[in-house]
């Protein structure tokens, strides 16, 4: 081992003694600058992933709608199916009802599906945690969690169906009485507003509530895991335009929307707050590695006789100052791999630190409220841990790089001459 990688090291590390102050401070630094990092931006990737997850896993990759109603989606699903990438489609209808148990009345989005299809392109058996869907038929219906709790309905149980079709009849002196269902199935996505306030019905049950005939209101597109969802909606979009009028009549308003395009905005939000964060807590990992630049620089002074010492004795300019510079460096590698290892620590126990927060605060109910997720979400990009490494080792690297060339400037003559 070279002199120089050797003195940096036990200058940092030496043996025989307590750890030192200088060393700790200076890892740590980074070390918590390193795992703030990585926790605010594995909660903002979090956030972001979760709700593509929660669109994709309710709606499919794409979405097809047109301003109105889809008189005959057959003839449509069967040109979308033979777009490249496009896996399965299934058409579904959705509006709100009125739902009432007992004298306990609620309004939820109420979504129908084919049941021989939607398992091919929405997977609703992964949420579905009582019940299953081949128990859905005409007369059943599934509830979200939330909802089932709030009017106390369970499996097995009656629930009555009011639909706006009835308003429509009472308009015209006719009657149309309440359907009655019998819960099928419970389900929980983990998504406050979906677990509060959504329901699910056959199409046929829903094309008869809303007086749709034959008619849907979309179809949801799944495609192979490698497809992008934009340019594919873009292909399915071609695909529609080719086929209006010839294939199936004219549709005003046809298209297809990736997931990203049908909550592009909110997306683009979070996407913003994660690269604001990012960019304020390098800051943090900058001001750590002042820090050390500063404390090198304090030992540069300290040590100016051994270093003229060190330059009397053959050691170069350029080896006097890796001497130094390989400080920064460790001081950056062993801070970054502590502040990996308490930023994943904390990930993994975060809903326990939260739940803990918020039993003495009392805002649990809020948080679930305000940010509609039941946990707290985290996703790590791998593309996101490569930079904060790479900013702690290139800031650590620098900030030591200042402390060696002064201690490299420094003459042997009046570096033994310091008092």
């Amino acid at each position: 081992m070279p002199w120089y990688v050797y003195l940096a090291l036990k200058q940092l590390f030496p043996t025989g003694r307590r750890f030192p102050f200088f060393t700790a401070i200076s890892v740590l630094s980074v070390a918590l600058g390193v795992a703030l990092l990585i926790v605010v931006l594995s909660v903002m990737g979090g956030f972001g992933y979760q709700i593509h997850q929660m669109i994709t896993d309710t709606q499919g990759d794409v979405q097809i709608r047109s301003s109105g109603f889809i008189p005959n989606s057959a003839p449509i699903a069967a040109a979308v199916g033979r777009v490249p990438g496009v896996v399965a489609t299934t058409p579904f209808a959705q509006g709100i009802v009125l739902l009432e148990r007992g004298s306990t009345p609620a309004f939820p989005t109420i979504q129908g599906v084919d049941v021989d299809t939607v398992g091919k392109v929405i997977p609703l058996d992964r949420y579905i945690r009582l019940g299953s869907i081949e128990d859905l038929d005409d007369d059943s219906i599934i509830l979200s969690a939330q909802l089932a709790i709030s009017i106390g309905a369970r499996v097995g149980d009656k629930v009555e169906v009011y639909s706006p079709l009835q308003i429509e009849k009472a308009k015209n002196d006719e009657v149309m009485l309440a359907r009655e269902l019998t819960v099928a199935g419970i389900f929980e996505i983990g998504h406050q507003q979906l677990d509060s306030s959504t329901v699910i019905v056959t199409l046929r049950l829903m094309q008869d509530l809303y007086g749709l005939g034959h008619a849907v209101h979309g179809i949801n597109v799944r495609l192979a895991p490698d497809v992008d969802a934009d340019e594919a909606a873009g292909r399915i979009n071609q695909a529609l335009a080719k086929g209006q009028g010839t294939q199936w009549p004219l549709l005003p308003g046809l298209l297809a929307r990736s997931w990203r395009e049908i909550d592009q905005e909110f997306l683009w939000v979070l996407q913003l707050e994660k690269n604001i964060m990012t960019v304020i807590l390098l800051f943090v990992v900058l001001v750590a590695a002042f820090l050390t630049m500063s404390l090198l620089l304090v030992l540069v002074m300290k040590k100016t006789r051994e270093i003229g010492l060190l330059s009397a004795l053959g050691g170069t300019q350029k080896r006097v100052a890796i001497c130094f510079c390989l400080q920064g460096v460790a001081i950056g590698i062993v801070g970054t791999l502590l502040g990996l290892a308490l930023g994943f620590t904390f990930l993994h126990f975060r809903d326990d630190v939260v739940g803990l927060v918020t039993r003495f605060t009392g805002s649990r109910a809020l948080l679930e409220r305000f940010y509609q997720f039941s946990q707290l979400p985290s996703h790590t990009d791998p593309r996101d841990i490569t930079i904060i490494v790479i900013s702690s080792l290139v800031l650590s690297t620098l900030a030591g790089a200042i402390p060696a060339i002064l201690a490299a400037r420094l003459k042997p003559v009046e570096a033994l001459r310091n008092e």
